[in-house]
């Protein structure tokens, strides 16, 4: 399909909507879909699995359930806990118990790492809340 260009549109405009934002680069818009994707399934669990480890576990079921419910609200990302802007990790206290959670990315078999975590339809997104101690 062809469309016409109208040069009083502006250059903004001769550039397709799948272009890269001003200041962006490629690995920018990669960062920010993985970023997407891993926001989503935390805040969904869909697309993907999640694991309690057993120090999470042994600490009960209402513990457990508090702490899905604040790894799903989790919004303090900084330079400091996501160093590659991906929102894969975070750290929080509940009740003096430090726990983390981690996104980690296989491939659709689970057997091995995901090549493109940026591709939904070759990754599973694995995220698994632990104590701090079982890091």
């Amino acid at each position: 399909m062809l469309i016409r260009f109208d040069p009083s549109a502006g250059i903004e405009a001769a550039i397709d909507a799948g272009s890269l934002p001003k200041g962006m680069n490629m690995s920018d818009v990669r960062t920010l879909k993985i970023r997407n994707l891993n926001d989503a399934f935390r805040t969904t669990l869909e697309g993907g699995k999640a694991f309690i480890t057993p120090g999470v576990s042994a600490l009960g079921p209402e513990f457990s359930a508090r702490a899905l419910g604040e790894v799903r609200a989790f919004a303090a990302f900084s330079p400091e806990n996501d160093l590659y802007g991906e929102h894969d990790f975070g750290a929080l206290s509940i009740a003096d118990e430090k726990l983390f959670w981690k996104i980690d990315y296989y491939d659709l078999s689970m057997d091995f790492g995901s090549k493109d975590p940026a591709d939904p339809m070759q990754t599973t997104r694995v995220l698994t809340i632990l104590l701090a101690e079982e890091w």
